[in-house]
């Protein structure tokens, strides 16, 4: 499977950059991340399933999901808190994982259109320590967050 997604990390810093673009207008690849349940859909696959459990996207509003496998254990709780909401534009917010060695993380969310029909979002990811960054690279976060971004796209797709 081709990915389209990219991840950049250099060597010895905090963070991470995630690239990716979309044949979808500008509009739609941010309505993936504003609404609820288009974000249980992309990000749920074969193997589990995320339920939002809040979704409060004003300043210093938190959001929570949890991801389940398909019998329904819960395999682990994502939380943070939104900073910045920009309609179409940005997303600011933390992110934190139950269960998991990884402290919080601060992301920002770029939106660009592209031309009428394609979009790019830009994720920047920092983390407390280069080692974490890697630790967290050297799981399969990469192929995990393009099968995410090719069902946003499909999903997006069917409602266009």
């Amino acid at each position: 499977m081709e990915r389209k997604t990219i991840i950049k990390a250099e060597d010895g810093k905090h963070d991470l950059t995630i690239t990716r673009e979309f044949d979808l207008p500008v509009a739609l690849l941010f309505k993936a991340y504003e609404n609820a349940e288009l974000f249980e859909q992309w990000m749920s696959h074969e193997y589990g399933k995320v339920k939002v459990l809040k979704y409060d996207t004003s300043k210093l509003g938190a959001y929570t999901f949890q991801t389940s496998d398909m019998q329904g254990n819960v395999l682990f709780t994502a939380q943070g808190v939104f900073h910045d909401f920009e309609t179409e534009k940005k997303i600011t917010r933390t992110f934190e994982m139950s269960n998991s060695p990884f402290d919080v993380q601060l992301e920002f969310f770029s939106f660009e259109s592209l031309t009428s029909e394609r979009s790019k979002i830009i994720i920047q990811s920092i983390f407390r320590s280069a080692d974490l960054r890697d630790a967290m690279l050297k799981l399969p976060f990469a192929q995990g967050l393009n099968m995410a971004h090719n069902r946003l796209q499909q999903l997006l797709n069917s409602i266009k």
